[in-house]
Formats: C-alpha cells, structure tokens, sequence
C-alpha cells in the first residue's frame, strides 16, 4: 500500500474534507489516515499496449494499464500481479465522449460500476461528468473532473463541481530525467478515504481523451 511521504500538495483553504469511505471500485483502496501520492507514468507520444504505469512516491508499482485497440478502444486497470481490476470501455455514436467502466475484466452489464462523460462535445479543457451505476437519472453527476492530462492539472471533485469537497489534485512532476527518457509524469495527491483504484481509472479516461486529441490535432 502507498505510503505518505511528506510534503503532501496541500488542498484549497476552502477544501471540505472527505469523512466517509468513496469506495467505488473497492474499500481495499480507501485510505483514512493520510492522503495517498501517486506517480503517473506515460510514455510520451507512444501508442503502446503498456505504455501507462502507477507507483508510489518509493516506486513501488501500484497499477499499469493495457490498452487493447478495438473498435471500442478497451483499457484494462490491473493490479502489479496482472490481475484485471476493471474495464475502462468507450462507447461509440455518442455525441458527448462516454465510456461505461466494468468490474474486472467484463463487459456485461451486471458488472458495470459507473460511466463517464464529458459535458461538451468541443472544450479546450476536459469536463467530465461521472455517473454510479445507481444513478439511473443521470441529472447531476456524482462526480466530476475538471482537467488536462497534457498540462498535467486537474481536480476531481464530489457533485457537479461546486461542492468544495476535493476527492484528489493532480500536480505537474517533469523532471530532466523523464524528458529525456521520452516520459510523462505528474503526482496525483488522492484525498483520505477516498478509492484510489476509482481515481487511476479517471485520469485513464482522461489520459485517453488526449490520446485522442493528440491523434485529430
């Protein structure tokens, strides 16, 4: 498990501090005594199966992420061991961006936990909109990020985005070594008792929205 090393990226002063578990995709990812940092890893620019790893500020290996080019451009959240943890699945013929995010490695509609979509076919920085499974309506988000991958800032926040509760912040972490190594890195500083696991599966989302944009620019 991740552990805190300080100093950890300081919220808003109007930040509302998160008191009960969010455990969208597992408790075993919920953390109530600290804020857990992750390192997000990319390599620049590469269209790979594994081009996508999570570790800890000790390099620990916490997640990687497979990509599997499909009609429906599947990603696959797994454990250091391999092990799928769920299934990020971009749906086609929509107007807005959406992608539906299963449990494990299925595809079927038992299993799904939550979708997610962006507010606006056209922005210049990513809205998106997060939906549980449960939230049938769909008339307010449960969630939403607001963000750029590419710029390597964003925050997820609990409701529509007024709220001031913070779920996680990611934080810019370019280093001489990662440029040259043809690597992009940022922090993400997730928030106590928040699922961490729920955090890496939105930035993949993102992560994909400028993969794409990248490939239309």
């Amino acid at each position: 498990m991740a552990q805190p090393i300080n100093p950890v990226p300081a919220p808003s002063p109007s930040y509302t501090a998160i008191t009960s578990p969010i455990a969208v995709i597992g408790t075993q990812y919920c953390v109530s005594e600290y804020p857990v940092d992750l390192i997000i890893e990319r390599k620049a620019r590469a269209l790979t199966t594994g081009n996508f790893s999570v570790t800890d500020l000790k390099q620990n290996l916490m997640f990687k992420i497979q990509v599997q080019w499909s009609l429906h451009d599947n990603r696959i959240l797994r454990d250091p061991m391999g092990k799928p943890i769920v299934t990020l699945r971009q749906k086609i013929r929509t107007i807005h961006g959406r992608w539906e995010v299963f449990r494990g490695d299925s595809h079927h509609e038992r299993d799904l936990l939550f979708t997610a979509k962006t507010t606006s076919w056209l922005q210049w920085k990513t809205k998106m909109d997060i939906f549980l499974v449960n939230n049938y309506s769909e008339e307010y988000p449960d969630f939403r990020l607001e963000g750029s991958y590419s710029e390597k800032s964003g925050i997820i926040y609990y409701g529509n985005g007024h709220s001031q509760a913070i779920l996680a912040q990611m934080h810019k972490k370019d280093t001489v070594k990662s440029v040259l190594l043809g690597k992009d890195n940022f922090r993400v500083t997730v928030y106590p008792n928040v699922d961490y696991a729920f955090i890496v599966s939105l930035i993949a989302i993102l992560d994909d929205i400028d993969m794409s944009n990248s490939l239309i620019n």
